[in-house]
C-alpha cells in the first residue's frame, strides 16, 4: 500500500500531502535519493536537498536523473495538491533542461513545482532557445 493511502485515505490531495509532511515519513524515492518534501500549498510543492556523494555520476557532478527526479516530484505534487480524494495522477512526460553542472559545493537545491492548469488542456509546448549577439 502506498504511503499516501496509509496516512491519508479519504482526504483531498492537499490534505494528503500536508499529512504526509507532518508525519515525517518518506516515500521510498525520497529515502533512496535522500531529499526532503518541505512545503506544500494548493498548486505548489517544494522539495530540497544538499547533494552528496549519493547524487554524483562518474564525471564528478550531480547526476541528471537525480535532478529530474527532484523536479518530477515537485511538478507531480503541485498537481496532486489540487486533486479530490477520488483522483490520482501519473507523469506522462517530463522535459528537463540542464543549464550547467551541479555540485555539492552549491549548497541547498530546491525544486519548486507550480501548477498552471488542472482540467482540460488543449495545447502545450516547451521551447528551448539560444539567445546570441547579432
Amino acid at each position: 500500500m502506498s504511503l499516501i493511502k496509509e496516512t491519508a485515505a479519504g482526504l483531498d490531495g492537499l490534505a494528503q500531502l500536508r499529512k504526509l509532511i507532518a508525519s515525517g515519513r518518506k516515500p521510498g524515492i525520497l529515502m533512496s535519493l535522500e531529499f526532503d518534501f518541505i512545503e506544500v500549498e494548493s498548486g505548489r510543492a517544494v522539495f530540497a536537498d544538499v547533494s552528496g556523494d549519493h547524487t554524483y555520476n562518474p564525471i564528478g557532478a550531480v547526476h541528471g536523473g537525480y535532478v529530474a527526479t527532484l523536479l518530477d516530484s515537485a511538478c507531480g505534487c503541485s498537481a496532486h495538491s489540487c486533486l479530490t480524494a477520488t483522483h490520482a495522477y501519473t507523469t506522462l512526460e517530463l522535459k528537463v533542461a540542464y543549464h550547467k553542472a551541479i555540485t555539492r559545493d552549491m549548497g541547498l537545491l530546491r525544486a519548486e513545482g507550480r501548477l498552471l492548469s488542472i482540467g482540460w488542456l488543449f495545447a502545450s509546448a516547451t521551447s528551448t532557445l539560444l539567445v546570441m549577439e547579432r
